[in-house]
């Protein structure tokens, strides 16, 4: 990775990978006590570990924080420099011990998400990096996908959209669908060029998006909201409409391929 004037960010989200994955090393992901949120969303013990140390690593002062896990401190708002994380994101492929899960860490600054971090303790990934430095998988320089054409193409899908039948539209394409748990892992897997192409037609919050959106945005690929707009972070609604992310020559092929999918502005799905 190259120089970076975000050195000291990544430092700080390398440290706080590291110190999430010591945290992992004491749960069995699907041999865990799950509580339960409204909404039937499983929150484990280590979310909150995860959260605690990521605060401890990342957070100096004069930065903002916004997490699934913590209590939202709308002081943040008026911070240039923002951290949006998610200690856990996938907590129901952890909890079923399905390994597609991951700590995901975005680094915002001015409401652009301009470095972030994922890893994914199951498999063994680490990707990081920044907008003025590309990014590393593994440490080792990563890129998006070169493909041209969306056929024979990999598709990443949310598992659960795909069995709510949101997908269904999408099923029959010359290219490969293939469900998986966690946004920000497969915005990463995207932004290494592990897989072409994820999107979401539903609703997702910044902290399931900011890193993976900052790393594909690193990586020189394409990421947009599904008005085809830069994604933007630290608002006072944290929730987005959607997203649509892959290599930076499959861009005009994913916009017409999904924009005319997308749900009418203030219906409910």
């Amino acid at each position: 990775m190259t120089s970076s004037a975000y050195a000291d960010i990544l430092q700080r989200i390398e440290a706080a990978l590291s110190a999430a994955r010591e945290v992992f090393a004491r749960f069995t992901p699907g041999a865990i006590e799950a509580e339960y949120k409204i909404g039937h969303d499983p929150v484990t013990e280590a979310d909150r570990a995860i959260d605690a140390v990521m605060r401890t690593n990342l957070l100096l002062e004069g930065e903002g924080w916004l997490s699934e896990e913590s209590a939202d401190d709308v002081s943040r708002l008026e911070k240039k420099r923002v951290w949006v994380v998610d200690p856990l994101d996938g907590t129901r492929e952890f909890v079923a011990g399905i390994p597609e899960f991951c700590v995901s860490i975005g680094f915002v600054e001015e409401g652009r998400p301009v470095a972030g971090g994922i890893c994914n303790p199951a498999t063994s990934e680490t990707i990081i990096g920044a907008v003025d430095a590309g990014i590393t998988y593994n440490g080792k320089p990563a890129a998006p996908s070169q493909r041209t054409d969306l056929k024979g193409s990999l598709i990443l899908a949310s598992r659960s959209e795909v069995k709510r039948g949101e997908w269904q539209q999408f099923q029959n394409g010359e290219y490969n669908v293939k469900p998986m748990g966690s946004v920000a892992y497969k915005l990463a897997l995207v932004a290494s060029g592990k897989a072409d192409v994820t999107f979401t037609l539903t609703p997702k919050n910044e902290w399931d998006v900011a890193a993976g959106a900052a790393l594909v945005q690193s990586a020189g690929g394409f990421v947009a909201t599904l008005d085809n707009k830069s994604v933007a972070c630290n608002n006072r609604n944290p929730l987005l409409s959607g997203l649509l992310a892959c290599g930076p020559s499959l861009k005009d092929e994913l916009l017409e391929l999904v924009l005319p999918h997308v749900p009418v502005a203030g219906s409910t799905r």
